[in-house]
């Protein structure tokens, strides 16, 4: 009896100790078993499916509205989902007690996400800014200095937020403290650098962002909806309501989207021209052989039945194919790293800003594998790397004085007149 007592008590520590972890793999087995995993179980799914349907119109809504106002408007836009993103991953880790005993831990971590920023886009946006303010001599002094010392500004900035978190050091904090610069570092590398990568594809041309960006959000609505309607096999344990239904389905809708909207897009030029400044308004230029209409004779499998022999196609619809391919199998990996995550934390969501939806990280996290692959992509295969008179006078104007751009004029002239001189003598 006395032994079936003890086993029974909640009392003692060991069984404290038992309880706690019994709670915890119950967590896990409900999340598994119980949580409806696939949505045509799901008695709740309409109700569900009407919410999700609500805020995602209200984000396409909004997210036309910016694209429409511009280069300006998206890269704000960008800036304001990182600090968004930033603030749910922050707070992932907070405890109130220790924060409690360390008053300057949160304004430590926006500082070196905030130096992190002026790094990342100081990289990005210089020579645009120069070109913005080259007309007032004061302003464009100003700025070819900063740019000049941009890289040492931002280290020193770095270097203070490290004194910083050494000088708040506290006995007994330490693995807290610890625990959060190196958290804050990992949020600065994966999440921030990558998202940043989009700031770079917008002043490409938008066409550059709005294509992959509009890729992903296709691939999760019908990965969605074919999951919602037809989805039975499981795709992944980490995210047991996607299925392959789902996947497979949304996989085909996208790669056939890719085809078409790159042809929609690729025929505005506000659209697919460069912005070289920081200005706002459309850009009108003379468009790329990239985005020029060429005939197209389709192959000789096609049935005869089919009404159209030969069509005209955009070059850009095919890089369109292997940026659709993209985000149907690789990009959705990210969503997937994303589910695992949440897993680890034990949590749902990241947030709960966008109803039906999660948090902005929730829905962030394809997105940002996309844009690295769209960057790398557009600097490989399709950019021009090759040095032109714009980008040499691009470089002469950022980081030469006045005085030595006078020089240089001075020489260049006497270089070109001696050159001249020679070939007339031949």
């Amino acid at each position: 009896m006395e032994e079936e007592h003890v086993t029974s008590s909640p009392s003692t520590p060991v069984q404290k100790l038992r309880h706690r972890k019994r709670s915890s793999e119950v967590f896990v087995d409900g999340d598994r078993v119980n949580a409806s995993p696939l949505l045509v179980n799901d008695r709740n799914k309409y109700k569900s499916f009407m919410v999700r349907t609500y805020s995602t119109l209200w984000m396409i809504g909004g997210f036309v509205m910016v694209v429409y106002m511009g280069h300006l408007y998206i890269t704000a836009m960008v800036l304001v989902i990182q600090i968004f993103m930033a603030k749910e991953l922050f707070n992932l880790l907070r405890k109130a007690p220790e924060d409690k005993c360390l008053p300057g831990i949160k304004q430590l971590n926006w500082h070196f996400f905030f130096t992190a920023m002026l790094f990342v886009y100081g990289r990005i946006l210089s020579q645009r800014l120069a070109n913005t303010v080259t007309k007032d001599q004061f302003l464009y002094r100003l700025v070819s200095g900063l740019i000049k010392y941009h890289m040492a500004i931002c280290y020193f900035l770095y270097i203070i937020g490290f004194m910083w978190f050494i000088l708040t050091l506290k006995k007994k904090m330490y693995k807290y403290q610890f625990g959060q610069y190196a958290w804050t570092h990992m949020i600065l590398i994966v999440v921030f650098t990558q998202s940043s990568f989009t700031v770079a594809n917008i002043f490409e041309g938008i066409f550059w962002f709005l294509l992959p960006a509009s890729l992903i959000i296709i691939n999760d609505i019908f990965a969605y909806i074919f999951g919602f309607f037809f989805g039975r096999t499981p795709l992944i344990k980490l995210s047991p309501k996607k299925t392959w239904e789902g996947f497979i389905g949304a996989s085909v809708t996208t790669i056939i989207a890719a085809f078409v909207l790159a042809n929609i897009l690729g025929r505005f030029p506000w659209l697919t021209c460069p912005r070289q400044d920081l200005s706002t308004g459309w850009l009108h230029c003379d468009a790329d052989p990239m985005f020029k209409p060429e005939p197209f004779t389709l192959p000789a499998w096609i049935p005869e039945w089919f009404p159209w022999k030969e069509m005209e196609v955009l070059p850009v619809q095919w890089h369109a194919l292997c940026l659709g391919l993209f985000a149907s199998i690789i990009a959705p990996f990210g969503g997937f790293f994303a589910s695992g995550f949440k897993r680890a934390f034990k949590i749902k969501d990241f947030g709960d800003s966008i109803p039906g939806h999660g948090g902005i990280t929730d829905r962030m996290d394809c997105q940002m594998v996309m844009a690295v692959f769209a960057y790398i992509y557009l600097q490989s295969f399709i950019v021009s790397q090759s040095v032109s008179v714009d980008k040499i006078l691009d470089q002469i104007l950022t980081n030469l004085t006045f005085e030595e751009q006078q020089a240089l004029f001075m020489k260049l002239g006497q270089m070109l007149q001696d050159k001249a001189k020679m070939i007339g003598y031949s």
